[in-house]
């Protein structure tokens, strides 16, 4: 597999320095991809960059992964307009662990293979350099003049809301030049990609190893585009935030929502760049959608491929159950296969209320349903629909308006779902 061609083909090559096509060709390469370990999970703005190593790694070369334990602790200047708090070393040393953890879903740390991926944390290699060594021989190679010039620099010093450029974020571009001076040494990595944005930091590494170590030692640059909606805003926000890795934060269901609910423009440039689909298969793929947009078929296998990839197949399965539940004919039986976690993000942004258990069980359903609680505005209201058929409990119709409600009708013994005609939906919590 040609590396730079799977990433154009892709849309996901952007910037690449004269000569890296020709040394990945001549042969295997070691290269690198920073990641900030700000929170102790990834997000799906970091995708591409992964899946850039992942691709890398495809095509026979070695991918190092290198979290930023040190830079880290300052913060990049690039794309930002203020200065990000900054963290401790105990917090950061967790980050680190969990993205590792990660990573592994995405790359082989453990074959034992020639081209096997590493974790590498800057870290290591920065907590006993001192400010004067490394003043003395790293900061006396790259002028103030170079450093200024570079456009990350520039918009910081410039922008209209900035409050200026601290020296503790000027100084962000040379430590991350000494971490690819530093794996070249070490590791004999002579590529470092990353996203457009990366483009002056890494060019910044490459300018120090060839002022360091003279015109010989060559290294490289590649960088993908910035990936943003149809709209132009950034990729992976939601109204909720970030749309994270880490179930924790962004329940499976969720996540395979996100991605079921891209337009078709931004599903078939997605599809590209977050699978490892080939060519044939999207193009098949991308034909068949465009002939029924109606059914959405790109967005379901990106959804299917990218929610197994991240999480499991059975969290994929169990997402796309739950998302029958509003949107199909789903049925008890499919609501008492959800965990609770599931349950809590399907019904999540429709009317909830929380009752004491004595006052639900026992109940006659007209009582807890408009009056108990308000998921009908009036008790004839709510009898007038019972009789027509409109109100269901847990997916099944409810028999009568005076039903009397049992300990039994709350799935997993403490939610109840009310469904008023198709598609207005309550869930009461007992407690």
């Amino acid at each position: 597999m040609n590396f730079v061609e799977e990433l154009r083909w892709r849309g996901m090559l952007h910037q690449m320095m004269p000569g890296t096509e020709e040394l990945l060709e001549r042969e295997t390469v070691t290269a690198y991809v920073g990641i900030d370990p700000t929170a102790d999970s990834l997000h799906i703005g970091h995708l591409c960059g992964v899946m850039m190593l992942r691709h890398f790694q495809r095509a026979g070369h070695k991918p190092l992964a290198l979290v930023g334990g040190a830079t880290g602790m300052i913060g990049d200047p690039s794309g930002k307009s203020a200065e990000r708090n900054l963290l401790t070393e105990d917090v950061l040393r967790h980050n680190v662990s969990c993205i590792k953890a990660q990573l592994a879903r995405f790359l082989d740390f453990e074959s034992g293979a020639p081209n096997a991926a590493e974790l590498v944390n800057n870290y290591d290699w920065m907590k006993d350099y001192s400010f004067l060594d490394f003043a003395r021989e790293i900061g006396k190679h790259i002028t103030v003049n170079y450093m200024m010039a570079k456009d990350s620099v520039k918009r910081r010093l410039n922008g209209e809301a900035s409050d200026g450029l601290s020296f503790t974020e000027f100084t962000y571009q040379l430590l991350q030049g000494y971490d690819f001076l530093h794996l070249y040494q070490e590791k004999g990595c002579k590529l470092q990609m990353g996203g457009s944005d990366q483009w002056g930091n890494i060019t910044t590494g490459t300018e120090l190893i060839r002022r360091k170590l003279g015109s010989e030692a060559e290294a490289f640059a590649l960088t993908c585009p910035l990936i943003t909606k149809a709209d132009g805003k950034k990729f992976g926000k939601t109204e909720q935030g970030n749309v994270w890795l880490d179930r924790r934060y962004t329940t499976p269901y969720k996540f395979y929502q996100f991605w079921l609910n891209v337009g078709d423009e931004e599903a078939e440039r997605y599809i590209k760049i977050f699978t490892s689909l080939t060519k044939d298969e999207i193009d098949g793929l991308v034909a068949a959608h465009r002939e029924d947009p109606g059914r959405r078929l790109l967005q379901k296998r990106l959804g299917e491929e990218v929610t197994c990839m991240v999480h499991s197949r059975e969290d994929y399965e169990m997402a796309v159950e739950a998302s029958d539940i509003l949107f199909g004919k789903a049925t008890k039986e499919s609501l008492l296969k959800l965990d609770e976690e599931t349950l809590l993000s399907v019904f999540d942004g429709v009317p909830q209320f929380t009752v004491e258990k004595a006052m639900a069980v026992g109940a006659k359903a007209v009582d807890l349903l408009a009056g108990t609680t308000q998921c009908f505005a009036s008790k004839g209201e709510m009898r007038k629909m019972a009789q027509g058929g409109g109100v269901s409990l847990n997916k099944e119709k409810l028999q009568a308006f005076d039903q009397i409600i049992g300990e039994e009708d709350f799935v997993g013994g403490k939610f109840l779902i009310v469904q008023r005609g198709k598609k207005n939906y309550f869930l009461i919590t007992v407690k």
